[in-house]
């Protein structure tokens, strides 16, 4: 059939034109071929051949498995599952009973002090079970430094609680404290000449060190598609900080007996486009310390930042040499060394949410910073994260580091450094059923089932949850830790104690449904496992908001 409608004369490109066209057309699909085999060649070489086919396999499998659980049945038996999950975490964080009062709108009228006291107070109760923290039970979590120094703070806190570091020239002390902070920091760490910021706490110091170093590289270097090199018992936070800045992370192995990052697989993962690699000192987990030396040839030799994340360590690390413990090179004093985080607020008796990043000199610090000259309410400049910050929090921080000093911070590290080595030694000599991972410097002690004794040592962790012990429990291997802090000081007897029994208990009698068994269960049972993994975490995120 004949079109009724007369087209348009299209012009007709000279034959070499379209010469030039088809050359141009093959030169940009080599180019796109090119740049994505580089990208592939990198990934490779920073997790080998057999990881990467192991990745590779796991991922397929994952995304067949998700396909199938789409199917109608498989759906529903996931949802229910969750659901009932769901359920568990909720009853377990949402007080529930007649009893229990729920303030969902404001009051017509406003309560009296009093009132509102006995509220809290009954808040503290409704729970159905809590840790007990003041008998020293907590892993970590809870790093009080006594009660002298808790009315110190809170003097500090009511002074100062409607301050606000946004506005120096208003609160003109809160400036002063908040830079003496950061400088008394500095000289623990053996940088006095650096520079450095307050944040809210380990994991905002953390992102603010990947976001100078992104910064930094794409300005000096024209780096748009940054890279870093992680261990992979590094804080999760470098992996959350990647995340929200657009930055890929190559995440390395360890050695199975030192627990130190393998260094030769570092240098491997090393490319043009890293703008950063990571060292702890000490890793949240297992408690160990990488070779930072090696760690800072590396750097220094690429050109490229070295973050040791010291918010653990924090103020245990510096004094562990005058402390009269073993301790190798982590601060700045080693060459390379390019930037370092250090918690205020765990070992430093600070209140929670104040921890400190450093960086060798201010030159970098400013690509930290967030300035926008252009904005109608004004310049607007932060030096992290947040805008307001509450001055109180520094006020907190500078009384308690005033109040410690370096002597009460020496002897701290002594009685925690020592309690923690005394935990580890006896383990190893009276309970032959677990080994301790690496060999920890400071604080933190963590233990696996020791080779061919076949205990579950999530069976132990339970075990101990029940005698009333809030440990946490890790994986690759699975294993258990204990975050020493001054609470857990006068309590090694009843910890070693209780380890036994449940060692015993574990062993003649395993419960197989305690929490850290199931997790771990749940993540390893397929390749979907973490997925599940995930929405079970989800959904402690959302039972953490209902009221």
């Amino acid at each position: 059939m004949l079109s009724l409608v007369s087209r348009p004369n299209l012009p007709v490109l000279p034959s070499k034109a379209r010469n030039l066209w088809e050359h141009l057309k093959t030169v940009i699909v080599i180019y796109l071929i090119f740049t994505r085999l580089v990208k592939a060649e990198r990934h490779i070489r920073a997790r080998g051949v057999a990881r990467s086919i192991r990745d590779t396999y796991r991922w397929i499998l994952q995304e067949i498995l998700l396909l199938v659980l789409r199917f109608p049945a498989a759906r529903k038996r996931v949802e229910s599952e969750l659901a009932k999950a769901r359920l568990t975490i909720e009853e377990h964080l949402v007080p529930q009973g007649p009893g229990v009062t729920r303030h969902l709108s404001l009051p017509e009228k406003g309560h009296d002090p009093d009132w509102i006291l006995a509220e809290m107070a009954k808040m503290d109760e409704e729970a159905k079970s809590h840790a007990d923290w003041r008998g020293g039970k907590v892993s970590g979590a809870v790093y009080h430094g006594g009660e002298d120094i808790q009315k110190v703070i809170m003097a500090a806190i009511e002074r100062y609680c409607v301050s606000n570091p946004l506005h120096p020239d208003v609160f003109p002390a809160v400036r002063k404290m908040e830079a003496e902070i950061v400088a008394m920091v500095l000289k623990m760490y053996n940088n006095p000449n650096g520079a450095g910021t307050t944040t809210s706490g380990g994991t905002e110091s953390i992102i603010m060190a990947v976001k100078a170093y992104r910064d930094w590289a794409r300005a000096t270097k024209g780096i748009t598609e940054p890279e870093m090199v992680v261990p992979i018992n590094a804080h999760a936070a470098f992996d959350k900080g990647a995340a929200y800045l657009g930055v890929k992370v190559h995440t390395i192995p360890i050695h199975p007996e030192t627990r130190q990052v393998e260094i030769k697989r570092v240098a491997r993962a090393i490319n043009r486009n890293t703008i950063m690699i990571v060292g702890s000192a000490v890793n949240f987990p297992d408690g160990n310390q990488d070779d930072i030396v090696a760690l800072g040839k590396l750097a220094s030799k690429h050109n490229i930042g070295l973050h040791v994340d010291c918010c653990l360590g924090s103020f245990i690390m510096p004094f562990l040499e005058e402390a009269g413990f073993p301790v190798r090179p982590f601060d700045f004093r080693v060459e390379g060394v390019t930037s370092i985080s250090c918690d205020t607020h765990k070992y430093g008796f600070a209140p929670k949410g104040s921890s400190v990043i450093m960086y060798r000199d201010a030159a970098l610090r400013r690509y930290q910073y967030y300035v926008n000259p252009d904005w109608v309410g004004g310049v607007y400049a932060s030096p992290s994260i947040a805008g307001s910050r509450p001055g109180a929090i520094i006020a907190g921080t500078w009384a308690a580091m005033q109040y410690m000093g370096h002597s009460g911070y020496l002897e701290s590290c002594k009685s925690i450094v020592s309690t923690a080595k005394t935990i580890a030694q006896r383990i190893r000599t009276e309970i032959p059923e677990l080994r301790i991972l690496g060999d920890p410097p400071a604080s933190v002690v963590a233990f696996a089932a020791a080779h061919g004794s076949g205990l579950n040592v999530l069976e132990v962790g339970d075990a101990m949850s029940k005698k009333g012990w809030h440990l946490n429990a890790l994986s690759d291997p699975a294993a258990v830790h204990i975050a020493v802090t001054r609470l857990t000081v006068p309590v090694v007897d009843n910890f070693i104690a209780d380890l036994k029994d449940a060692v015993r208990d574990a062993k003649v009698a395993p419960s197989g449904n305690g929490t850290m068994v199931m997790l771990y269960g749940l993540g390893q049972s397929s390749p979907v496992g973490p997925t599940m993994v995930g929405h079970v975490a989800e959904a402690f995120l959302d039972a953490m908001y209902k009221a």
